[in-house]
């Protein structure tokens, strides 16, 4: 995969050279951070930065990921249920006392297109209980510990779609993450005070390795080329002042810092990374 002409590779090593240049590798020495969903895309960019940063790091999703995030635990658990919710959250506690860090990543759509009248009941729910209440169970369940130190940040991962919703096929996505937004601002009120921040992160169009195959796919069924398919979408969105898609270690850096004692006061914001594509205030 290429990130600005080089290899991921080769970006991974130079944020890394960058963070002890800066001597940031082991800020979050320490310090217990569980990453959901933290095995493919952003999740796995995510592990990987707080891993980087001298974090013990644990990651969660329903399958076992062929490459783990260097340096990551892995204990599966598929989050839309309460009860892998809880035994996860059990087991964390057991293995590990607790965790300093929570990055709900845990999230995505996978309703047909068609607007309103193709979406079921079904699709609804599980798209809410990915998106929103898998979030809420875990924050339920490891918030007390937080609470009790006076310490801890949260973030959740949203979405542009909270405030720029696309109704073709990701409405009940765009609809979750308007909630979570929302959530997790009235959150943030209610346990900032008593120590423990809980922010935001919105991206907008991320250029995953599940988001260049789509693109592959959209270029061989229309007989163009990736770059062309890949126009095609961004146009879709109103089209991104950047001329790109967000990369996933962008993403990461940007939660790296939030989560970092750099970040000390800030809470209760969303903070949104989509290379302009939201065209208003």
């Amino acid at each position: 995969m290429l990130v600005y002409g080089t290899r991921i590779d080769q970006f991974c090593l130079t944020t890394v050279e960058t963070m002890e240049q800066l001597n940031l590798n082991n800020e979050l020495t320490g310090k217990t951070a569980l990453v959901t969903g933290g095995t493919k895309g952003t999740g796995k960019a995510i592990a990987f930065r707080l891993a980087q940063a001298g974090a013990r790091v644990i990651v969660t999703a329903r399958n076992q990921p062929e490459v783990p995030a260097p340096g990551t635990t892995f204990i599966a658990a598929d989050l839309t249920k309460a009860s892998d919710a809880r035994n996860l959250a059990d087991r964390i506690r057991e293995a590990f006392g607790g965790i300093d860090i929570l990055i709900n990543n845990l999230g995505g759509s996978a309703t047909p297109g068609g607007g309103f009248k193709a979406l079921t009941d079904q699709h609804w729910d599980e798209t809410l209980q990915a998106n929103l209440l898998a979030p809420v169970r875990l924050d339920r369940e490891f918030l007390p510990h937080m609470l009790e130190r006076s310490a801890g940040c949260i973030i959740h991962i949203a979405s542009i779609q909270g405030t720029l919703p696309l109704y073709e096929s990701t409405l009940p996505y765009a609809a979750a993450k308007a909630a979570l937004i929302n959530y997790s601002k009235g959150l943030s009120k209610e346990v900032s005070p008593k120590g423990v921040r809980v922010l935001t992160v919105s991206p907008g169009w991320i250029r995953t390795d599940a988001a260049t195959r789509m693109m592959e796919r959209i270029a061989q069924s229309s007989g163009t080329t990736v770059e062309d398919a890949t126009q095609s979408v961004m146009d879709s969105l109103g089209g991104i002042p950047m001329g790109r898609p967000v990369e996933p270690e962008e993403v990461a850096e940007l939660v790296g810092f939030l989560v970092s004692p750099r970040a000390n006061y800030l809470t209760g914001t969303e903070y949104v990374i989509d290379g302009g594509t939201i065209p208003t205030l």
